[in-house]
């Protein structure tokens, strides 16, 4: 399929999501034997499954495509939050999407009867181009319900278990701080950051499930849970010490044959190509978000392209808002000739002007 067609129309007959998106679902990263990915996820399964007086049960292969139901409606998010928006969260159609957030599956299993578990997998955000953010990328959830517990109790109990985590993946000096957060489907709500090479480092969200996801889920008036939400790459990036997320979905032996199963093994960078920016500008048709821009460049140069950023913007009167982004591209492998990166940036532009409505300048 050539490259414009790609962009002009939505693979699969979904709303809005790309045919490179439809091919990562079946990567599975967090499965593969090795993978600094799958490594993170059964460090926090082994970790669960090693506590005293729990029986967390595991999910890992939980099909992506949602219901707009179980992902925003019975996790109370607000009809006007941007998490629904098509500009944010990939829609397969009207009432289904590629999950934003693995907490999707959570009155799902909160029905069948679970009050113990911990699920992971691929999500997917419309999002920013830069080394730490890839449209597709995993989280690991965990829920635990329980009765005939105050609140008071089921947030002590949440914050000793995470806490607990963290000192199982990095070490029991390591230091802690909690702070208040929102999130729609629970209150209250914390964030918890790590003290890791002298900066704090987010590294979750939880919280207690609000009553209204509890009854959602089937749940009995006198049973109380946490629940929270981690980024495996997040996670990996620090532990394995990976600069860039795109090296996650690298097959080059290389990055693969650095790791082994079971042991966090400090990455190793095996080339240090140059980057290429090139710099493109236009004038903002009504109703344009960043976000289509983003996904219109990650379509036409796929995992060269390293960043975009937004470097100037301002307004003409009677002539409206002008836009120029540096795209940044590098690749992971190889390097990239000024002559098939001005190729590329060309398709952007073109692509753009095609699909976005844009005035180039």
């Amino acid at each position: 399929m050539r490259w414009s067609a790609r962009l002009c129309a939505a693979s699969r007959g979904s709303l809005n999501v790309p045919e490179e998106i439809w091919k990562h679902r079946s990567a599975g990263l967090h499965l593969r034997s090795g993978h600094p990915l799958c490594t993170t996820r059964r460090l926090i399964e082994d970790y669960h499954r090693n506590l005293r007086g729990r029986r967390f049960k595991f999910w890992s292969d939980l099909d992506s495509v949602t219901s707009t139901k179980a992902c925003f409606d019975d996790l109370l998010v607000e009809p006007d939050h941007p998490s629904r928006r098509i500009s944010d969260t990939y829609y397969v159609n009207g009432n289904h999407v590629l999950r934003p957030h693995m907490t999707a599956h959570d009155v799902q299993l909160l029905r069948q009867g679970e009050r113990e578990f911990v699920i992971t997998g691929d999500v997917f955000r419309r999002d920013a181009i830069d080394r730490s953010h890839f449209p597709v990328f995993h989280q690991t959830d965990g829920v635990r319900v329980l009765k005939h517990v105050c609140s008071e109790s089921m947030v002590q109990d949440l914050q000793e278990t995470l806490q607990g985590l963290v000192s199982h993946l990095f070490g029991t000096d390591t230091k802690t701080r909690w702070i208040d957060a929102y999130f729609p489907f629970t209150d209250p709500s914390f964030e918890l950051e790590v003290e890791w090479n002298g900066e704090w480092l987010e590294l979750l969200g939880c919280g207690l499930l609000r009553h209204g996801v509890l009854q959602a889920g089937s749940v009995e008036d006198e049973e109380i849970g946490w629940a929270y939400g981690l980024g495996l790459e997040r996670l990996a990036m620090v532990l394995f010490e990976i600069p860039d997320i795109r090296l996650f979905w690298s097959d080059d032996r290389r990055f693969v044959e650095q790791f082994q199963p079971g042991k966090v093994t400090a990455f190793k960078p095996y080339s240090k190509h140059p980057v290429c920016y090139k710099d493109v500008s236009f004038w903002l048709p009504q109703g344009f978000h960043e976000n289509d821009f983003y996904e219109l460049v990650r379509t036409v140069g796929g995992n060269l392209v390293e960043r975009v950023e937004l470097i100037d913007d301002f307004e003409k009167p009677g002539t409206g808002k002008s836009h120029c982004y540096r795209v940044s591209y590098r690749s992971m492998d190889r390097n990239l000739t000024n002559s098939e990166v001005d190729v590329l940036q060309e398709r952007v532009r073109k692509a753009a002007e095609q699909t976005l409505r844009v005035t180039l300048r």
